[in-house]
């Protein structure tokens, strides 16, 4: 999966070479900014480049973060490797997080990590590209991995001090969760504590295993890891306290895992049902807003079919009936109103007369004073006719 690894040194991180890297990437600044800062903060972590391979065997060129994090465990510091690796629409998509155990390290499969070392965790499940970012993530690994640790420290190899038990595991370095005595089992969970010394000579790990594997091109610290002293027998009594007080333990812890779920869960559920609920009374207005508008379209319809077949028998009793003359249809009701009607045509005729004069002049039929005689007189007509239907409206109480 990895070849041919390029880095940039911690202690003096190379921007302009980390940008050379992200050239390809969608958000090369907020990208830079993300990896600065964790570097900044974390200096057990490198910016290296790499190739790697997805499960559907296509290659991409990406750029990872790693080395070690610091995770307290029973009041100890403890160095976790781990590599993330940055997707190329970083932030948009969350970063693919492997834990890296060395040659004396086992991975310890849990809910958050599988067995190939693969990290699961609900910040990453529930990645948001403007509220999460490296720097979070790497703080909920640390506080995860504090409660529960994903390696453990492989048996070294020589004979083991004390007999295997019904079990068929050595007692030499306990399974994170057990419950041995401190002042027998010491270097748990598995990876040398920051800052600490072994007491006494106890025998360490083989120089050739201290580091990571070539795969992650990344060499650790080369801390010591102490083995129990041997200061007298285990008893079948004193093996049977530390399984019931391990089981008692994983149990708890388990049972705290499945209550922190289903709460959860729960909490999910309950915020689905009041979406939901704020959901249906939208609905229901949209419903109620959807029958009024059907009602009174269905009216509107009703009102247009009766409006067509009144049109249709009218149209149809006109077409019956004999020509109408305009003239004798048109008939008043009282005299003033006659004497209305009959200025208004005139004057309306007048308004015409008066037109085909101006084109007579503008076409040169007529002279020039011919026009301003007869348009004068005209004028003068429409004048009187005009007032005679103001005077008229007046006397019918009509709108001047």
């Amino acid at each position: 999966m990895f070849n041919s690894i390029q880095s940039a040194k911690m202690e003096n991180v190379d921007e302009n070479r980390v940008k050379l890297w992200l050239f390809k990437y969608r958000n090369l600044e907020i990208t830079l900014r993300e990896i600065m800062s964790v570097v900044g903060h974390y200096h057990g972590l490198q910016v290296l480049q790499d190739t790697y391979v997805f499960n559907d065997g296509t290659p991409m060129e990406l750029v990872q973060l790693n080395g070690t994090i610091p995770v307290r465990f029973k009041g100890a510091v403890y160095n976790i490797p781990v590599c993330i690796w940055l997707m190329d629409t970083h932030p948009n998509n969350a970063p693919i997080c492997y834990v890296k155990p060395t040659s004396d390290m086992s991975i310890k499969v849990s809910m958050y990590v599988d067995q190939n070392g693969k990290i699961y965790l609900p910040y990453l499940h529930e990645w948001k590209p403007n509220t999460s970012d490296l720097l979070g993530l790497i703080q909920v690994m640390i506080v995860t991995f504090g409660e529960q640790p994903p390696v453990f420290a492989k048996p070294a190899n020589k004979e083991a001090p004390y007999p295997v038990n019904s079990f068929g595991s050595s007692p030499y370095m306990p399974y994170p969760g057990s419950t041995y005595p401190q002042s027998s089992y010491s270097g748990y969970p598995g990876y040398p504590p920051v800052n600490t010394q072994s007491a006494g000579p106890y025998p360490s790990y083989p120089s050739q295993y201290s580091g990571y594997p070539s795969s992650c091109g990344y060499s650790g610290p080369t801390n010591s890891v102490s083995s129990p002293e041997r200061t007298g027998t285990i008893k079948d009594e004193h093996i049977r306290v530390s399984l019931q007080s391990a089981i008692e333990d994983k149990l708890m812890r388990r049972m705290k895992e499945l209550f922190q779920q289903n709460q959860a869960e729960l909490d999910t559920l309950r915020r689905t049902q009041e979406e939901l609920k704020q959901g249906k009374a939208k609905l229901d207005v949209i419903l109620n807003k959807l029958e009024k508008e059907q009602n009174d379209l269905d009216k509107n319809i009703t009102l247009l079919k009766d409006k067509e077949e009144e049109l249709d028998k009218a149209i149809e009793r006109i077409s019956n009936e004999e020509p109408i003359d305009v003239d004798d249809a048109v008939t008043t009701t009282a005299p003033l109103y006659k004497q209305l009607l009959n200025a208004f045509a005139e004057e309306a005729a007048l308004e015409d007369a008066i037109y085909y004069m101006g084109e007579a002049l503008r076409c040169g039929v007529i002279d020039l004073d011919v026009f301003l005689r007869q348009v004068r007189s005209l004028s003068r007509k429409q004048f009187m006719l005009r007032a005679l239907m103001q005077k008229c409206r007046q006397k019918a109480g009509l709108t001047v």
